[in-house]
């Protein structure tokens, strides 16, 4: 990756034993119980830890160098290792990623949005890596912690990084524009998760927007175009909208869904995806959008989404018990997540019975009852019948539908209730569908009736 004369240029208070060696250093992290050889160790503190506690850990898994707060004790620390000593190793941890993104110099791509943006990203390092030598986000390291770590944790030949971006209030997102220096942005949509801290929509919208602070005139800016509240924005980029309606550069047309995926048009190009839904479309069309940028033609994204592997969790459509078909959407869920995906199950043919399983929104704040409404009136409008709550205030949905519609609605506080009334249901052609915020684990009920 790099070596610790170069560190010495980045970080210039230090003790290293003899300066002039070049020690390589072959990776980054940031626990200790990882192997570690030949590494940089860097110890993060927080409310309820510290990591140089554990700095003989690190050094007995392979650490040969580490990043230290010059206000702690190094006398335990032999002199062969290497130390380079400063005010915070947080920050410390995101001014090193920030100079390695400028060492290797890929084309960076930042994503960002209230919702889609894993599976924007799977699917476009689907599109990329038939190309290019690619790294994307993996898991949830997509925070000011996470995002520095993806970005050295790269490898010194990738041509394109794919880096995801979450937040939960202001200013989160600037500081990850900071560090990444976005050569493409991509704002999936404006929902209403974290809407407790932002305020309101246009709060959010203004948070997602932060992603184009440290971007310049020949950068590229991809959103969603049928969103009023990103219509009107400073950035003096190339600026591409994708959606449904008139006026987009990317417009979506001709969608049908199946079994084994979305078919759709893109400006009148064919292409189809093995995720179900209006809205993965419209997460392909930002995918499109951005491949073009990097002149990648139509074939080969369409090879690529057409073998993407999406994060677990994410609409993934698998088998339970006595051949019931379960989706397991459970990962995260908002308002209008919520509703895209109560929509999609709709449309989904061939199932005698379909349930669904909706679990708590987290962070609504005072709208809360407000936005279980609309869901519960969407569902009104569907053919869906059988609709189970659960956890602590999602029963205003399954109290709704009890007053206003015919619908099978009951709430369920605990587990064990739950998993035996869905036992009843798994029978062959009936579908369960699972979503809540990540907190609930509906996971945990879906492994039950697998």
């Amino acid at each position: 990756m790099f070596n610790t004369k170069w560190l010495m240029e980045i970080f210039p208070e230090h003790k290293v034993e003899l300066e002039s060696e070049e020690i390589e250093i072959e990776s980054v992290s940031t626990d200790s119980r990882n192997l570690l050889t030949n590494s940089l160790f860097i110890p993060l503190e927080g409310e309820n830890f510290d990591g140089h506690d554990y700095v003989k850990q690190a050094i007995k898994h392979g650490a040969i160098a580490i990043i230290w707060n010059k206000e702690k004790p190094t006398d335990k620390i032999p002199k062969e290792v290497s130390l380079f000593l400063v005010d915070n190793t947080l920050e410390a941890l995101q001014t090193l990623a920030q100079a390695y993104r400028n060492r290797i110099n890929p084309k960076v791509i930042g994503i960002t949005g209230s919702n889609g943006k894993t599976t924007t990203k799977d699917l476009l390092n689907a599109a990329l890596n038939k190309q290019y030598i690619t790294k994307a986000t993996e898991g949830n390291y997509n925070n000011h912690i996470g995002l520095p770590l993806t970005i050295l944790s790269m490898s010194v030949d990738t041509e394109v990084l794919i880096l995801e971006m979450g937040m939960s209030d202001f200013g989160e997102i600037a500081l990850l524009s900071k560090i990444a220096k976005p050569d493409i942005a991509i704002i999936t949509n404006i929902g209403e998760s974290h809407i407790e801290h932002l305020g309101s929509r246009t709060g959010i919208s203004q948070a997602k927007l932060e992603i184009t602070e440290h971007m310049n005139d020949e950068s590229v800016l991809i959103v969603d175009g049928d969103e009023p509240l990103l219509e009107k924005n400073d950035f003096k980029g190339n600026l591409i909208k994708c959606g449904y309606t008139k006026g987009n550069e990317y417009i979506i047309s001709n969608v049908s869904l199946s079994e084994k995926g979305t078919t759709f048009k893109i400006n009148d190009k064919p292409y189809q995806i093995p995720l179900l839904g209006n809205h993965n479309a419209q997460n392909a069309s930002f995918v499109i959008a951005a491949t073009e940028a990097l002149n990648v033609s139509h074939q080969i994204v369409q090879d690529g989404l057409s073998q993407v592997r999406v994060t677990d969790m994410r609409f993934e459509l698998i088998k339970g018990k006595n051949e019931v078909s379960l989706i397991n959407d459970a990962y995260n869920a908002s308002p209008s997540s919520m509703k895209a995906s109560i929509e999609v199950v709709d449309n989904l043919k061939g199932y005698n019975k379909k349930i669904l399983v909706l679990g708590d929104i987290l962070e609504l704040g005072g709208n809360l009852e407000k936005y279980y409404i609309e869901i519960a009136r969407k569902i009104i409008d569907t053919d869906i019948k059988y609709v189970y709550t659960y956890g602590n205030t999602s029963s205003v949905m399954s109290d709704y539908l009890n007053s206003h519609s015919d619908i099978n609605a009951k709430h369920f506080i605990e587990k064990k209730l739950l998993v035996s009334k869905l036992e009843s249901k798994a029978i062959r052609n009936n579908l369960i569908f699972f979503k809540a915020s990540r907190g609930i684990k509906l996971e945990e009920i879906v492994e039950e009736i697998k």
